[in-house]
């Protein structure tokens, strides 16, 4: 099977400026995704999608492969994940052929591994199913959440349901470190999910998302107490 990880990595990072380079540890923040992909097992090669030529030189540097820049349509605030996956698949497929499976890898989840990537892949394979994702359990329960409207609390679920915090049942969100997608679901079906996506469960504590200068602060912290 040829299966393929693109690290998507946009220059034009509102929050954070040049995110995806910032140093973490003294290291880009893209790094940690590109070396975990780089020791995967089941990753034939690592491919960054950017519009960012200072990106695409530290990636490159890394290992990663840049086929081509991203163009500026696909690099806007609200661009979605999935064109710009589909793009670089695309692109990719003209110069090795057809894949069978690509991989999405967020360069904003630093804690995710080589075997946390593996175990998605080999969930998808084994199990025959569109695509599998990375998930971790969440830490707010979505039994207790509401919305406020005129200063008025409106539950999401009611008041039976919300009960013991204790009874809830497990609930889990998508921690954004790894999606391998069958390239049939990608291309064809203009998905990353299809109908049937397979869970691969991560530890919260591997599962952290950078978007805030605090989640960077809380990540270092963690590295340098040698729990990654």
């Amino acid at each position: 099977m040829k299966i393929i990880g693109i690290i998507p990595a946009r220059g034009g990072s509102k929050g954070i400026p040049k995110k995806n380079i910032k140093l973490l540890n003294n290291r880009p923040l893209i790094h940690y995704t590109i070396n975990a992909a780089k020791k995967s097992t089941y990753l034939d090669q690592v491919y960054v999608s950017t519009d960012d030529h200072e990106i695409a030189d530290v990636s490159t540097s890394l290992g990663a492969t840049i086929p081509v820049m991203r163009p500026k349509e696909l690099a806007e605030d609200d661009t979605p994940t999935l064109p710009v996956i589909q793009h670089m698949t695309k692109i990719i497929e003209k110069k090795i052929g057809p894949i069978d499976i690509a991989v999405t890898l967020q360069p904003t989840t630093p804690l995710r591994t080589s075997l946390d990537i593996d175990n998605t892949i080999k969930k998808l394979i084994e199990s025959n199913a569109d695509a599998a994702v990375s998930v971790a359990e969440v830490e707010i329960h979505p039994y207790i959440m509401a919305r406020i409207n005129r200063d008025k609390l409106k539950w999401l679920h009611s008041e039976e349901k919300r009960g013991r915090r204790q009874d809830f049942p497990q609930v889990y969100a998508l921690n954004g470190a790894v999606y391998a997608t069958r390239r049939d679901v990608l291309l064809d079906q203009n998905s990353l999910y299809g109908q049937d996506t397979r869970a691969y469960i991560m530890p919260r504590e591997r599962s952290i998302d950078i978007d805030k200068i605090h989640d960077f602060i809380l990540v270092e912290t963690i590295m340098r107490k040698g729990l990654e």
